[in-house]
């Protein structure tokens, strides 16, 4: 008797261990081990333990949203094995606390009738900064007014995606602060890309989203970027979609798990407030200008929208937002994107905002635009998958992002009246050659399937199970990932090639999180036997800060690359790194000469070949713990 008793406890506390659920736990202290440096001295995750790490951020004490939301769902499935979702509630409240824009002053000035001045997209840096052309129409953004009647204000309770975690640029954009400066210890908001298609990390210009013409250019960064006759003192930031979205579907899981042990009251807080996020996530649905989807061809032929129908419904790129200055006027903007990559696609998070009661969002509209967004995302994976069962690229209702005419080999109503892009965004690499936007994705419809049973879901994913079981190698114990795709062909005659592998941890162990699931309701065999074979594979890689797997970062002999700056353009770093014409990437980022693995890359500048370097970052030592976990739930309960 005693022993049923303590086994009551212990279900009544947490959940029985097994082996994977063992390697969860495992790797999740290693995670929280203070030793290893994963987080800030605020708690902020880092995007990376080491700092010479150039990628999406720039630098590896930087942090993303991205990371964000992959703490937050770690906790979550942390606070289920653990039987106390305290860490779930102090996770979302340290991202309240830093990446959440704290800074919003004048958007009640914003006029939903004119979101925005129009300006091109254009294909270069070179060919920034691009004029604004106030004859352009724009249309109307029709879920401003329901938001500030839902909660009452003006501001978004959105995560910008960059943070400057130790301040090293020196900026000082710390919560309610503008331009601070160096001697502030951080984190502080940043921005980097702006200027197209073709500017990849390499070419970017780091630039402050609180712009008080502190630092820069006579005109602080912004004329770097848009071209105006006048420049006003404002505040930017920008959201990624897919890491909101990400947050929402962790908030989903702490909500079934929370309710299945009896202590939702432990986090009702947060989860309203996830759905607050869920809410202003809705902005990811639009167009850019709010122009009308369909056959948009022309940005002065195009029709502004009115009402829904500037709405795709997807997950696009990035959403954005600003606004004056106290004191330079009482005016703000808002931006969507027209674009929407396959690989940004969640209809977890759509399904839990339409109908899901505790994290239904309060505006007026927003259950049945999640519940149109849910069917329309799983038409565009349909529409996007290639016969060998991957899936291509993405849909842009803004070809070029300036609504050029498309391509010839594309008809005028390929998606809804949007067009297939196989490289919807950003062309430098091309953003769907990566692999791991494959599982990243499909490991969302993949939990959707396991929720609900969805016969469409199930068909798509039968589909992509069965070309991934042909294209993963699994041999001895150990794993081949793939890495680069080549596509070739439009819809619906789309094909798609595996021309490199690698060992990448991330994407193996999102793409066996994704076969558990599917496999955990459909029952086939074979998908569980991967995910397991993959794990199992992973495991062998367990060091004292995580699993990690040496790599030949490819990129790394472009630290001297040049950055386009305008001839006659001149302006300064708060460290005094000088912007102007022959700018260079480490010439705008001359404390990475400081850095400790700085020898490596001088070595490489000198004509020797890449080294190995080793890295744990954030979101991937995060993936291959949730990875076990997740195996654990599903197969060891």
């Amino acid at each position: 008797m005693k022993s049923v008793a303590l086994l009551l406890l212990a279900l009544a506390v947490g959940i029985q261990a097994g082996t994977y659920l063992d390697r969860f736990k495992e790797q999740y202290n290693k995670i929280h081990n203070s030793a290893n440096g994963y987080f800030s001295a605020e708690g902020v995750p880092y995007h990376a333990i080491e700092t010479l790490v150039v990628e999406a951020p720039d630098y590896g004490h930087e942090t993303t949203s991205e990371a964000y939301s992959y703490y937050v769902w770690l906790e979550a499935m942390y606070s289920y094995v653990n039987g106390d979702f305290s860490t779930f509630n102090a996770a979302w409240q340290n991202l309240e606390s830093y990446i959440i824009p704290t800074l919003q002053p004048n958007m009640g000035g914003y006029n939903p009738w004119k979101p925005a001045t129009y300006s091109d997209e254009l294909d270069t840096p070179s060919q920034y900064p691009s004029p604004m052309q106030t004859g352009v129409s724009v249309g109307q953004d029709p879920i401003w007014q329901e938001l500030v009647n839902a909660y009452g204000q003006s501001t978004f309770y959105s995560m910008h995606w960059l943070l400057d975690v130790d301040n090293i640029y020196g900026f000082g954009n710390s919560q309610g602060q503008c331009e601070a400066g160096p001697n502030e210890p951080g984190p502080s908001l940043i921005n980097t890309f702006q200027r197209g298609p073709q500017e990849s990390v390499w070419r970017t210009i780091p630039q402050t989203t609180c712009d008080s013409f502190k630092y820069g250019g006579n005109n602080g960064f912004l004329d770097l970027f848009v071209g105006d006759n006048s420049y006003t003192r404002q505040w930017k930031y920008t959201a990624a979609p897919d890491a909101d979205a990400r947050a929402v579907q962790a908030a989903f899981w702490a909500v079934q798990w929370a309710k299945e042990k009896g202590v939702y009251s432990q986090i009702s807080d947060t989860i309203a407030k996830a759905s607050k996020m869920g809410d202003y996530l809705r902005y990811t649905l639009f167009d850019k200008y709010f122009k009308k989807i369909g056959n948009c061809i022309g940005p002065y032929n195009c029709q502004a929208g009115s009402g829904k129908d500037s709405a795709h419904y997807l997950m696009n790129w990035y959403f954005a937002w600003g606004a004056a200055l106290p004191g330079y006027g009482n005016w703000g903007w808002v931006i969507g994107d027209g674009s929407a990559h396959f690989g940004y696609q969640n209809p977890l998070t759509a399904y839990a905002l339409s109908t899901v009661d505790e994290l239904k969002p309060k505006g007026a509209t927003a259950v049945e635009d999640w519940t149109t967004s849910l069917q329309r995302q799983l038409e565009l994976y349909e529409f996007l998958q290639t016969s060998e069962g991957a899936f291509a690229g993405g849909v842009t209702n803004s070809w070029n992002g300036r609504y050029d005419t498309p391509t010839s080999n594309l008809t005028a109503d390929e998606f809804h009246g949007m067009f297939y892009d196989w490289e919807p965004v950003y062309h430098d690499p091309p953003s769907n050659r990566w692999f791991g936007m494959q599982p990243w994705s499909t490991d969302r419809l993949a939990q959707y399937y396991y929720v609900t049973g969805d016969a469409t879901a199930e068909s798509i994913l039968k589909k992509w199970v069965a070309w991934v079981l042909t294209v993963v190698k699994l041999e001895n114990g150990d794993f081949q990932m793939p890495d680069n795709l080549t596509w070739a062909g439009v819809p619906p005659e789309i094909h798609v090639q595996v021309n490199k592998y690698t060992h990448e941890i991330g994407t193996a162990s999102a793409t066996a999180r994704t076969l558990a699931y599917y496999a955990a309701k459909s029952g086939d065999q074979a998908a569980k036997t991967a995910a397991q074979g993959l794990l199992d594979a992973l495991y062998k890689y367990a060091t004292d800060k995580g699993i990690t797997i040496p790599e030949v970062p490819d990129q790394y002999g472009r630290f001297e690359e040049p950055v386009y700056v305008p001839s006659g353009w001149t302006g300064t770093y708060p460290y005094g790194d000088t912007i102007s014409s022959g700018a260079t990437f480490i010439g705008l980022r001359s404390w990475f000469k400081n850095d400790t693995d700085w020898p490596k890359i001088q070595g490489i500048l000198d004509g020797g070949e890449i080294p190995e370097f080793t890295f744990h970052r954030f979101w991937a030592q995060a993936d291959v713990a949730l990875a076990f976990g997740t195996y654990g739930i599903l197969f060891e309960q």
